[in-house]
This record gives structure tokens, sequence and C-alpha cells, in this order.
């Protein structure tokens, strides 16, 4: 089973794509050899632990891990963008010391509350190997050292000035070294144990996976706008992150449980928006960032050319040998610094170096001597400032993928997507020795399979519709010896005492009613004097949707509940809405206003209402649209996928208001207008010569109807 789906994984990904596994301990040595033989050995990446869950108690050790196997399509060519977490000084006990503004150094816990207090770690100079460039004695507060027997510097004389005169060199007893500051590189790459994955864990489903593991698998390996595919859909939380992230998504499922969830789940999501790097707002963050001119590039707002993130600096000896703007800013502020050391010494009679002027002035200098020394101290310190901001602007720096900067002005929805079905499609059950099971052989008796459990289900619930007055509640439901029709159901006229007979037709667990089964039925029904045809089935096809009479019986298309995929679980749901009649939406496709010029040519399509059954008179009724809750439209339907390019909103109710309180934002009045209408915009003929309108009421049911244009 997981080969065959592997298999498929290789031959879709693409040449820098990644395959990730969550497998428990028990399998993971199984897994892993059956990776190996499907993507090649030289394909492993990683093999991740994650933290799952708080331990619960057990009599010896709790199991709070799991792990993820991580293979490549091309380990060569993978794409990787690294996980990085900030680090805390607690968890680096190797930053011991501390450096004040004005250079003194002092061990780290003698001033831990020093907001100022700069944390860095002596670093070695001298290189592993040899270059004679780099031989040389380094002169510093009156001392000289040499590099050490057979060993050279890491750096140049010229390299070596400038760490001296950013203040980076740090003499020991008998060594040189230079100071690593805690902020050169204040994230770290998060390697293969990850144990800050459950903090926010909280599943809605049986097997649900951390948001947080997934998130991070996510924006390890991709980039906005690629895609992200997962066969195990469950409650969507891939489908979720990577509608987050900006990425495209397909998550697959044979649950329609899951599918419901995940639907659910996604348009139900409010999304921070982040700023486009093709944008113009995205242009300026960069450039503030970045302390450049802003861009004045054209912008698309394309999302595959990615976020603007924030970042860190990564500051590298390397980056300040080479950092020529010091031996700039250290000159100038030595044209002032130089005389005023002097003047400072002329007038107290002393030879103080720089590196000996004392910090504070004593009292009993004479005010001449404590201005030259203040003001002395004011460029010595502005001057460290000054290089310590060129370090950081021309040093590397790290992006925090994790990390985009949030336009907290915007709200952001779920894209456009559709949820497609390769039904009918059964799976064959089979025994610990691959042969078939015959499920027929095995049922007790008495239990008469799904379509018994149904009409159990059926006989319980009843049929619903948009208003209660319009529900169907059964007397009495029993089996009927029919070639469609598996059950005669009794029902009392709306007020009154007079009974009638409803054919009850059952669609297939896993498959699609057409609207040849619906005529089957419905003249089965009428020729044994049934007064309306109930057809119950998960789903129907266009054709079935428009076919609501044959003669003189009703068709009620009832639609029933993904739910109710779970069969016998469902005993003690009660009279949740497991069955409902949708109606049959009243549409006319018109063409447009000639008067307008955008218009000419163009098609409109008119929702007029929703056509709903009456059982107490067995009639018609005309509602308004009122009763429904949204509708879209595929103006261009090319009979496999529906895509939405029109989508309005109505209601009984106010729903700008409850989308105001949803979205927890303003909501523009004049483009909230283009949406909230039962006549939509105009638009071109299809080109397919088809137009399809699905339109979805408040209980969450939806159905399609196909126009030719």
């Amino acid at each position: 089973y997981l080969r065959d789906r592997l298999t498929v994984a290789r031959d879709l990904l693409t040449e820098s794509g990644s395959v990730f596994v969550q497998i428990g301990d028990e399998n993971v040595h199984r897994v892993r050899a059956l990776m190996d033989e499907v993507f090649g050995e030289e394909n492993f990446v990683a093999q991740i632990t994650f933290r799952k869950k708080s331990p619960l108690f057990v009599a010896t050790i709790a199991r709070t891990t799991d792990f993820i196997l991580w293979y490549a399509s091309n380990r060569q060519g993978l794409k990787f963008r690294p996980a990085r977490q900030i680090k805390t000084v607690e968890e680096r006990p190797e930053y011991r010391m501390g450096r004040l503004p004005d250079g003194t150094i002092i061990p780290k816990k003698s001033a831990m509350d020093q907001d100022s207090l700069k944390l860095f770690t002596p670093q070695n100079l001298a290189s592993s190997g040899y270059t004679r460039s780099c031989m040389y004695d380094v002169a510093i507060e009156g001392r000289k050292f040499k590099c050490s027997r057979g060993r050279s510097w890491k750096t140049n004389e010229e390299g070596m000035q400038r760490l001296q005169r950013a203040d980076r060199l740090h003499p020991m007893k008998t060594s040189l070294m230079w100071r690593y500051y805690f902020n050169d590189s204040p994230s770290e790459v998060i390697q293969d144990v990850w144990s800050d994955t459950f903090a926010e864990f909280n599943s809605t489903y049986v097997v649900q996976t951390s948001v947080r593991v997934i998130q991070r698998c996510i924006l390890m390996t991709t980039d906005p706008g690629d895609l992200v595919l997962d066969p195990t859909c469950g409650s969507g939380t891939t489908a979720y992150v990577a509608e987050q992230w900006g990425r495209r998504w397909i998550t697959i499922d044979t649950s329609r449980v899951a599918l419901a969830l995940a639907r659910a789940r996604i348009m139900g999501a409010r999304y921070p928006y982040y700023l486009l790097a093709d944008s113009p707002e995205g242009q300026r963050k960069e450039a503030e960032l970045s302390r450049k001119v802003p861009s004045e590039a054209p912008t698309y707002g394309k999302v595959r050319q990615g976020f603007v993130y924030e970042r860190v600096p990564h500051i590298t000896l390397k980056a300040i040998a080479n950092n020529a703007e010091i031996d700039v800013i250290f000159d100038n502020y030595q044209a002032t610094l130089e005389p005023l050391r002097k003047a400072l010494n002329k007038t107290l009679k002393q030879k103080w170096e720089e590196w000996e002027v004392p910090r504070n002035a004593d009292e009993k200098w004479p005010a001449e001597a404590q201005r030259l020394h203040a003001s002395w101290w004011e460029q010595r310190l502005a001057r460290q400032r000054e290089i310590d901001a060129s370090i950081a602007a021309k040093a590397d720096y790290e992006h925090l993928y994790d990390r985009p900067y949030e336009d907290k002005k915007r709200v952001r929805v779920a894209g456009p997507f559709t949820v497609e079905s390769l039904s009918p499609h059964r799976v064959l059950d089979v025994d610990e020795d691959d042969k078939p099971v015959d499920r027929v052989a095995l049922q007790k008796p008495g239990y008469g399979g799904f379509a018994n459990i149904i009409l159990e289900t059926l006989r319980v619930a009843g049929v619903q519709q948009a208003t209660k007055e319009d529900e169907i509640e059964f007397t009495a439901l029993i089996p009927w010896p029919g070639v469609s029709i598996c059950a005669d159901g009794r029902y009392n006229e709306g007020g009154s005492s007079q009974e009638k007979r409803a054919a009850v037709f059952i669609g297939p667990e896993f498959g699609t009613v057409s609207r040849m089964d619906l005529a089957a039925a419905a003249r089965e029904a009428a020729e044994s004097g049934f007064d309306v045809l109930i057809a119950c089935a998960f789903n129907y096809d266009a054709p079935a949707s428009e076919f609501n009479k044959l003669g003189r019986v009703p068709i009620l298309k009832a639609r029933m509940n993904a739910d109710l995929h779970m069969a016998k679980d469902l005993k003690n749901t009660g009279k949740g809405n497991l069955f409902v009649v949708f109606g049959e939406p009243d549409i006319d496709i018109l063409p447009a206003d000639a008067d307008s010029e955008d218009a000419t040519g163009k098609l409109i399509a008119k929702l007029k209402g929703v056509d709903v059954y009456q059982p107490n008179s067995g009639e018609i009724r005309s509602d308004d649209p009122d009763g429904i809750a949204c509708w879209f439209i595929d103006t261009d339907y090319d009979e496999e996928s529906f895509f939405v390019r029109h989508a309005y909103f109505l209601g009984a109710k106010d729903p700008y208001k409850s989308l105001k309180k949803t979205l927890r934002a303003e909501i523009d009045p004049e483009a909230w207008a283009t949406l909230n209408r039962d006549i939509s915009r105009p638009f071109d003929k299809p080109k397919s010569g088809r137009i399809a309108v699905k339109v979805i009421n408040h209980l969450g049911d939806e159905v399609m109807k196909v126009f030719r244009a």
C-alpha cells in the first residue's frame, strides 16, 4: 500500500522536491528501508524526531515523540530554506563575559541586570593552517602578541587593524583572541530534534498532526507559489498551512467526512496578510531593512516572488576584516579625539594612551580637564556606535522564513479551490492471505447492510427542507420489494390526518445518482401508486439535478449528510440534518443590458429564488432568494471541475454584519454591494457553450445547474 503511494509521489516530485512521511518508532526501520528502495539511499536527507504531546502517566516511560523521514527527489538539487530559532542566553553558557558601552569588560554574573551589557565569548584568532601574509606581530594596549608556532592569524594586517579599531580584539594572559558577541548571530539553525512542536497542539481529528510540524516541513522545502501534495487529507491541516503561507495545494482522502471537515476549516479560517516582495509596500519595507533606496521596478503582486521576511545579522570575522568603512569612520573621529586627548594630557600633566583614559573624571580635576574628558568620551562612544552600526549593516544576514512582515490592516481568507470526486469507486476487502472477503456472507442475521442502516436513520431523522413546516416526518417506513425503490414511507399532510405514500430510493454508498436512475425509480413509483418519490443520495450529477417530476409523481432529491458514511456508528446521532431537500433553484440566463458599452454581447445570470415542495399540498412553491446563503457561477464550465469565477452572497439575515463579525474587520460597503446581489455582473459567452451555477443554502447544502449558451 505504502510502496504504491511512495512510487506515485516519486514520479510527481520536481527535481528540487521533498517528501515527508510521519511514522511511529515501531515502524521506522521498515518504512526507511522501503523509502530507500523507492527513492534511493543517496536521497535520504534526515530522520527528524519531534515532540507530539505532554507525557501521560504510564507504568514505565511515556512515548512523547514521533518521527519524520525526509527524502528528496534529488538530494544534490534539493531546495532547502533553513529553519531558524532565536537563541537564549540561558541556553548558551559559553557567553560568560560582557562589555559595557565604555569598553569595560566584566563577568556575566556580576551584571545580569545591565541592559546595555553586550555578552561575548572569546574566539580563537589563530588559523588551523599557515599563510605567510598572515604572519606578523600584533601590538595592542602596550603588549605584543605573536602567532603560534607553525600557524598564522586568520586575517592579514589590514584586517587585524580593523578588528582593533572596532574594539573586537581581546587580549588574554598569553594569547590574543577576538570578541564574538551574542548578537552577532542571534539565531541558530533548528536541527533534527524538534522539541517545540507540541505546545500549541489542539487535536480536532483523530490522526491530526501538529500545525507547527507541517509548517516547518513546508517552509524548509518550498517557496510561495510552490505546490504541496498531501494524499492523506484528514482534517486538512496540510492544506490549511499551505493556504496560510501562499503555497498551492492538493489534498486527497477516501473519507467524505474528512473532506467535509477540511473544507469547512479552510473556508472558515482567517489568514494573516503578508507583505509581498512584488508590491510597492514590500519594496519600501525591503529598502528600509537594507538601508537602500526603494526599487522603482514595476510590481505585479505575484506571490511567487515571495514575502518580505524578518532577518537577523550573521556577523563574521571576515565581514569585519573586509569592512573598509571602519577605517573611514575611525579616521574621521580621530581628527577630533586625538587633539582632545593631547589637551587633556597637557592639562593634567599625563601621558595617557587611548586605552588608558579613565572612564570617570576625578572631582579634584580642574573644570577645563573635566570638560575635555567629557568631550573625549562623548566622541569615543559615538565612534563605537557608528562602527558597530556599520558592521551590522555590512554583515550578512539570515532570513527568518517563518516570520514574514504582516500588514495588520488587511485580513485574508482562502482563495478559490474546488472539491472534486472520482466516484464511483469501491475498495476491495482482503484478508491476511490477500483473498477477497465476502462481506454479504459475514453479515449477521437481521443486518441489512448500508441500505437498511440508512432507512433506520431516515425513519428517525425524517427529511428536512429550508422551513420547518415543509419537513417530512414518517409515521411508518417499511421495506418495499422493488427494483429501484427499497421502502414505502407513510406521512401525514400538514395539519390533517390524511396519509400519503412516499417511495424511497437510496443511491449508492460510493457513487453519483444519474438522471436515468431517477427516471427508473419515478416510473416504478408511478406504477405502484406512490404519491411522491424521495431519492436519498450523497451526490447527483448535473442532469439529475434538473429532473424534478415524472408525470404526476414529484421527485424530492434529498442530499445525505457525509456523516452517514460512518453508517452504524451514527445510531445515537439523533435528528440532525442528515437528509435535506434543497429544492430547485430558479435561474435565468439573460442578455446583458445593451445600453451599457461594457455589456454589449454579454450575458447575466438572475437568481429568482428556489422552488420548494410542500408536503401538505403536494405542490411546488416558489420562494424568494432569502433562502439562499450564496451562489457561484462558472462562466465557462468544462464539465470536469467547477471554477468559481463569480461569487455572490444573499440571505434573509444580515450577511454584511455576519461577515464583519467573522472577519473582525471593516468591510468596504461599495465592494460588498458588488457581491450582495441576485443578478450577476455581465460576463462573456462561454467558449465551451456551458454555464454552471452552484447554489448553497443556509444549511450548507448545495445544488448545481448547467445551462447551454
